[in-house]
């Protein structure tokens, strides 16, 4: 895609999220990060030299983007702090409105759907990019900042954004729980979580052909009683049980 523009960015905050866009986006011909604003002047690592940082929000340059990115539940009133006025500031979240920024500037979201570690680098080019503004012109300047990440960019309402962050949730942070909860089980019995990486790696892939219903095995599906008391007897006195139970129920409820 064609870019005419300079798109002048500074960020709010330096989380997880922020640095990995910061990392990403100053690398293009068409993005000129002004500066970082950090409520402290914690020390960041030497890749971070030569950005402009900023620990007062008196300080902060003019741009054409603020991007938030501190945790959900001071988002709302963070937005309120800022000394500007009618300038579009857009926050990162999955889970919280447009609308809880304050009204005193030009709202939008810019919701890379993905989950992000600091000391590990990320390849945007198909990370879903969800954007949300309040009016075309600056719905458009997210749409080109967003292309110049990644190959998918797509407008997402505030309601609907919420249900794929719950759906999110569910796919990752649960599923990364019950790799935890199995790395635990095996451990109890010197085994290595590594034998497990191989079923993990084809249960990825077959979700990209088959749906998650095709693509569901297992015990559960099957109504094998013999194996799921078995494993019911290993899980006496743990904390999962309870945990084995309801996923079991849910996968039967589900195929019976």
């Amino acid at each position: 895609m064609y870019f005419s523009l300079m798109i002048k960015v500074v960020f709010l905050g330096f989380g997880n999220v922020n640095q990995q866009l910061c990392r990403s986006l100053q690398k293009s011909d068409h993005v000129d990060v002004l500066q970082i604003y950090n409520r402290n002047s914690q020390v960041f690592s030497s890749e971070w030299k030569g950005f402009d940082f900023t620990t007062q929000l008196s300080e902060i340059k003019s741009a054409d983007i603020y991007i938030v990115g501190i945790t959900d539940d001071a988002i709302a009133s963070f937005s309120e702090t800022i000394p500007f006025r009618d300038r579009l500031v857009v926050h990162t979240s999955g889970s919280v409105s447009l609308k809880a920024l304050s009204n005193h500037n030009k709202r939008g979201v810019f919701y890379p759907l993905q989950t992000f570690t600091k000391t590990q680098s990320v390849n945007f080019t198909n990370i879903p990019i969800c954007i949300e503004a309040e009016n075309a012109s600056d719905l458009k300047l997210l749409h080109q900042l967003g292309s110049l990440l990644s190959e998918n960019v797509t407008e997402v309402s505030s309601e609907a954004r919420e249900k794929v962050h719950l759906a999110a949730v569910f796919v990752n942070n649960f599923v990364n729980h019950l790799y935890h909860i199995s790395e635990e089980l095996l451990t109890e019995h010197e085994l290595d979580f590594k034998l497990l990486q191989p079923l993990i790696a084809e249960t990825a892939r077959k979700i990209k052909t088959l749906s998650p219903a095709e693509a569901q095995t297992g015990p559960a599906k099957r109504n094998d009683h013999k194996t799921i008391e078995n494993h019911l007897h290993l899980l006496e006195g743990s904390p999962y049980i309870e945990l084995y139970k309801m996923l079991t129920i849910s996968i039967q409820e589900q195929f019976k």
